[in-house]
């Protein structure tokens, strides 16, 4: 069956680094848009960044510039580098497969995701 595995999360300072990993199985995973999302406190879950088969990427406004999304596909692996971040990147992370080989925004075109993991930044 598939399977999404987070792992990279933990606690960083202000302006430091993290970088999320999510390793695929159960699915062809170079046939698939990916993405990541996010849920911070008393949040709604929202898009970080997606990347579609071709390795098109997507990001939203607020981490532009910040984070990067990349794919290894002989690994079966996603990625979510994150540098600078702030107070307010501070949220459960979630992996998620996309229903085709595109990236669409809308979470109607995730049809698994992994079971979150937690980046909190804080001093």
């Amino acid at each position: 069956q598939v399977q999404l595995v987070e792992s990279g999360g933990g606690l960083v300072q202000p302006g430091g680094s993290l970088r999320l990993s999510c390793v695929a199985s159960g699915f062809t995973f170079s046939n698939y848009g990916m993405g990541w999302y996010r849920q911070g406190p008393g949040k709604e879950r929202e898009l970080v960044a997606g990347v579609t088969r071709g390795g098109s990427t997507d990001y939203v406004k607020s981490v532009e510039g910040r984070f990067t999304i990349s794919r290894d596909n002989a690994k079966n692996t996603m990625y979510l580098q994150m540098n600078s971040l702030r107070p307010d990147d501070t949220a459960v992370y979630y992996c998620a497969k996309q229903t085709h080989e595109y990236f669409h925004r809308d979470q109607r075109f995730v049809d698994y995701w992994g079971q979150g993991i937690q980046v909190t930044v804080s001093s």
